[in-house]
């Protein structure tokens, strides 16, 4: 048997006594869900599809509505018989097989006013949920801050308003991110489990993507982001203050995952979905592929934490937000999912890499031999580069195009694939280069 399967198998089977568990309905938190129905937004991103099997295969819920929207030519109803059709929902699939008729798309767009309902939509999710996933989000680091406040900003506040509609809300809860208050000033401070200052105030920086030209918004966008790296760290701090304001008399919480990663068990070790491959799970990916050799990177605390036990914090955080509010206590509660003890140093992919352990396990998908190189040296990480990854498209470029060789799958140019891994290891550089301390959820 091949030695990943069996590992797997193996991990899976760890996991029996825990489902076993669960399935007999004395946890607290299957009890707050049995029979509740439930609206995720975001749901056809890498933690929303995992968040749907898990609420599924654990929690007892009566239905999920899923916001869709239409994508690149396919319906809402055909991404989502795509999406159901993934390796994650196989296990659920085994155990229920009719699990499809509980998740019900309805067509909406969280960027738009309204979050794109229709109306008899919004008034039958405002009669039927009573929990709401807020998980939709743009996680690209360079995005425009049109766009960014359109989706992050203005979507919590469309989203919050429809929650306060709902007739019988038990629970909202907003996925924010671990590096929401990651700011400059704050390198090497702990980041506490509260609600910061917002840098603008929500209704503001929502005017502005309203009413201000995109071109005009993108060349003042430095300034206004100021101390935050990027739009994306900047309009989640926002968004997090449209749920303070909004949320007061809500039950509410807000979960903040730090650098997500593949699923650590559940449903299975290891998985990873494509929509978070442009990211650090990427980065990982590319590796173990033989497609990436070398990152820049330096010794560092970085927070990771796998799928499944962010996914597991946010149900867990819902069950407490309605405890919390039924005892009067008000406050909005902030998990922090994240450890300051992860050291990852500038030698451990090579290390990883070169364990012999690890190579019994790399895909037979992988396309190079798998090794990789860390550095924290800039001039260091370019020569590998153009040494490991651009000298070698190039020659690969010149050989297909002279050849009739056929080129691998969704593979145009290797020089253009690899500018792409290049600047996608750069964008998380500044990440990686700097250090939070952050409270243990």
């Amino acid at each position: 048997m091949d030695s990943a399967l069996a590992l797997e198998i193996e991990q899976v089977s760890r996991q029996k006594a825990l489902e076993e568990e669960a399935l007999r309905g004395e946890s607290a938190v299957r009890q707050f869900y049995a029979g509740t129905t439930a609206l995720i937004t975001g749901g056809t991103g890498f933690i929303g599809k995992q968040l749907i099997e898990k609420l599924l295969r654990s929690c007892d819920v009566k239905r999920i509505y899923l916001l869709i929207r239409s994508k690149k030519g396919k319906s809402m109803q055909e991404r989502l018989k795509s999406q159901l059709n993934d390796p994650v929902y196989d296990n659920l699939r085994s155990q229920q097989p009719d699990f499809t008729r509980k998740v019900i798309p309805v067509e909406g767009d969280i960027s738009e006013l309204g979050v794109g309902l229709n109306n008899e939509d919004r008034m039958k999710l405002a009669q039927e949920v009573n929990v709401i996933f807020h998980v939709a989000a743009t996680t690209r680091f360079e995005e425009p801050l049109k766009k960014a406040t359109f989706i992050n900003v203005r979507g919590t506040r469309e989203i919050m308003e429809l929650a306060k509609c709902c007739k019988d809300l038990r629970s909202f809860v907003h996925v924010s991110t671990a590096f929401s208050n990651a700011t400059k000033s704050r390198i090497n401070h702990d980041l506490e489990e509260k609600i910061y200052e917002s840098p603008v105030p929500p209704e503001v920086m929502i005017h502005l993507a309203e009413t201000v030209e995109e071109c005009r918004l993108n060349a003042i966008t430095a300034d206004l982001i100021r101390d935050w790296p990027n739009t994306y760290c900047f309009t989640k701090a926002i968004a997090e203050d449209v749920v303070r304001t909004m949320g007061k008399d809500l039950p509410v919480a807000i979960v903040r995952p730090p650098v997500v990663i593949c699923t650590l068990n559940e449903p299975t070790p290891g998985w990873v979905d494509m929509s978070s491959v442009i990211g650090p799970s990427g980065i990982i990916l590319t590796i173990l592929l033989g497609v990436m050799h070398v990152l820049l990177m330096s010794d560092i605390n970085i927070p990771l934490a796998p799928l499944d036990y962010v996914n597991n914090a946010v149900i867990a955080a819902a069950s407490e937000a309605n405890k919390r509010y039924n005892n009067n206590e008000k406050e909005i509660k902030v998990y922090n999912i994240s450890c300051s003890g992860c050291k990852i140093e500038t030698s451990c992919l090579s290390d990883l890499m070169n364990n012999p352990n690890t190579q019994q396990y790399v895909t037979p998908k992988a396309v190079w031999y798998c090794y990789a190189f860390s550095t924290g040296s800039d001039v260091i990480f370019w020569l590998l580069t153009w040494l490991l990854h651009y000298i070698p498209a190039y020659v690969a470029d010149f050989v297909f195009n002279v050849t009739s060789m056929k080129r691998p799958e969704g593979i145009k140019s290797f020089v253009k694939m690899y500018e792409k891994i290049n600047n996608m290891s750069l964008l998380y550089a500044w990440s990686y280069y700097s250090n939070w301390s952050a409270y243990l959820v």
